[in-house]
């Protein structure tokens, strides 16, 4: 089984267009959007082409996607809790914009598919066994590593 694993489209519909087409190329059997398919230019027609694809596709969530449910479910009485930022900050007035338009552009439709996404995602891949998705780490979205990081630090059994 060939699987692609799409990560951090950030509603580039073009340059997702482009992965498609490598995708279609590549002979996938299945996708994986590992998170952060929002927000950015166009959030509405990304999801939808995600959704309509003729391959079956499992969705995680990322950060982006958990910071504009924040959104979603905020009020004028009830602030955002979630900015989806590692310091757990809110970001910038100039990206928070951003975050509400986002939100208003896929509310209604698309909130329950969006939470929907579990955090992680294991499939048994043949040649290489069971494989473990998620966006950052397994223990949180938002967790930052890299080649330095000692593997035991980010193993957890989500």
């Amino acid at each position: 089984m060939r699987v692609a694993a799409l990560y951090d489209i950030h509603g580039n519909l073009p340059a997702l267009e482009a992965v498609l087409h490598d995708v279609h190329h590549a002979n996938v059997d299945q996708i994986v959007v590992g998170g952060d398919v929002v927000p950015d230019p166009m959030p509405r027609e990304t999801l939808k082409r995600l959704l309509e694809l003729d391959l079956p596709v499992q969705f995680i969530h990322g950060n982006c996607e958990l910071a504009i449910l924040a959104q979603m479910a905020a009020t004028d009485t009830n602030p955002v809790t979630y900015w989806g930022t590692t310091s757990g900050n809110p970001l910038p007035e100039s990206l928070q914009e951003s975050y509400r338009w986002t939100a208003q552009q896929l509310q209604p439709e698309y909130e329950s598919i969006l939470a929907s996404w579990p955090k992680t995602l294991r499939l048994k891949i043949p040649g290489l066994g069971e494989v473990l998705f998620c966006h950052g780490t397994p223990r949180s979205e938002t967790e930052v590593f890299t080649r330095l990081t000692p593997e035991r630090s980010t193993l957890t059994n989500p």
